[in-house]
């Protein structure tokens, strides 16, 4: 049951705490945990990013003929969705008393109703429950991910948190390339081609759950009552009680606007430079995606494995943020396509790097890790979404300065992408709780 009333007291003598004390170093986890965490994430989004990258665009083509541009009303329905209900779960797992825990109940609901969100995609008779459909699949997925990450908040002591980001960022890469070769097999036939990478997702999340046990949270007590009013408060929270969080936050956010003005526009640039059409870019754009994900594995799992060797994370963030602005330079400065190439591959490396430290970064500084891990997962995910929402709205403004009767003003854009994460970068040396 959800708790709404209580305070953060100790559980009942006799029965295991739910976390180490405050301060406290939690004890490793074991390989088997690593592992199954791991492919559970694989799985999340092997069935819920498949969707995004072909199966969606099959069903939209199908049901609504040269109108392309419901596909990204649909996708960005379900992003807003997101954004609005995520602190929202996370405060919900957080108060949830079970004698499964907090965090299982979510992974098996959120689990459950991905399926159906599927199936309902898979069968919808129009756009507007098609539109439906993914709403719910981002928050029934989104929401056994956020119990998975929750669960690393819970779990994870700081000398494996770098490892088990870098190998979650490697599976996550995987995934949707795994689910759209697979789902290319089935496009004439809508149900499987939604079920089969969604059973994928079900059967791995199911192995983390019956495998991987979670202490009964039945004794767990909280303080304040859970009203309207107290949860709207959970949605902000105070930079001068918790500066190194918020120095993590606003780090995440200036990186992840940089990495949304490099990229969103990458189709166009590419046939800027080329000199093309932009439905001729396909091929190079493959390309670019399939080393994309190499390079962004290599720095995901460097990255991850020796911040945690070396008890270093501010360095790597920094590292990442300015290997990504001579990335995103050289793609400026470009004029043929192996320079692009080589650019492009720069920034794939620093993404990779920066997403897996950063995540650790964020656990090492998360507040209020006994009560309110959830609360706060969902607060950085802020950090991501807004940028990816709001970045593709200023870009046009860049683009437009100096541009020409023939091309905009893309160079500028990249210079403005890479000064983003070079600020990112040097944002995290203000942490002080964090080597």
């Amino acid at each position: 049951m959800i708790d709404s009333q209580a305070s953060a007291v100790p559980q009942p003598p006799g029965t295991t705490p739910l976390e180490p004390s405050p301060g406290a170093e939690q004890p490793l986890v074991s390989a088997r945990y690593i592992w199954l965490m791991v492919l559970a994430q694989f799985g999340v989004f092997t069935a819920f990013i498949t969707p995004l990258a072909i199966s969606l665009s099959v069903r939209v083509a199908a049901l609504a003929p040269g109108h392309e541009q419901y596909l990204g009303y649909i996708t960005g329905a379900g992003a807003a969705a997101v954004v609005v209900a995520g602190p929202l779960l996370g405060v919900l797992s957080d108060r949830t008393r079970t004698r499964l825990g907090r965090r299982r109940p979510f992974m098996i609901v959120g689990t459950l109703v991905g399926i159906v969100s599927l199936v309902v995609m898979a069968t919808a008779p129009s756009v507007l429950l098609l539109g439906a459909g993914w709403v719910l699949a981002q928050l029934s997925w989104g929401q056994a991910l956020g119990a998975l990450t929750n669960s690393q908040a819970d779990r994870l002591p700081e000398s494996q948190r770098g490892k088990v980001a870098g190998l979650a960022g490697f599976g996550t890469l995987v995934a949707p390339v795994l689910g759209v070769t697979l789902a290319s097999g089935f496009v004439g036939d809508p149900l499987l081609l939604f079920l089969v990478p969604g059973s994928i997702g079900a059967v791995l999340v199911a192995l983390f759950v019956f495998l991987v046990h979670e202490p009964d949270s039945r004794g767990m007590t909280f303080s304040d009552p859970l009203t309207i009013r107290t949860l709207g408060r959970k949605y902000v929270f105070d930079p001068r009680r918790y500066p190194d969080y918020s120095t993590a936050w606003v780090s995440r956010f200036l990186f992840y606007f940089g990495l949304t003005l490099n990229t969103t526009f990458i189709a166009f640039f590419l046939a800027s430079r080329l000199g093309v059409g932009v439905q001729e870019v396909a091929g190079t754009m493959a390309a670019l995606s399939g080393l994309g994900v190499l390079a962004t594995s290599a720095g995901a799992l460097s990255g991850g494995f020796l911040s945690d060797k070396l008890r270093r994370r501010r360095v790597f963030v920094l590292v990442a943020g300015i290997i990504y602005a001579l990335g995103a330079v050289v793609m400026a400065l470009s004029s043929n396509l192996p320079v692009l190439f080589a650019g492009s591959l720069i920034t794939s490396i620093a993404l990779g790097m920066f997403s897996a430290v950063d995540q650790a970064l964020v656990l090492d500084v998360l507040p209020e890790r006994e009560t309110e891990a959830g609360r706060f997962m969902g607060i950085i995910g802020f950090a991501t979404s807004v940028p990816q929402s709001v970045a593709p709205l200023v870009a046009p403004a860049f683009l437009a300065i100096g541009a020409t009767a023939t091309e905009k003003n893309y160079s500028l854009l990249f210079f403005v992408a890479a000064a983003c994460t070079v600020l990112s970068g040097l944002m995290v040396l203000r942490v002080k709780s964090v080597r």
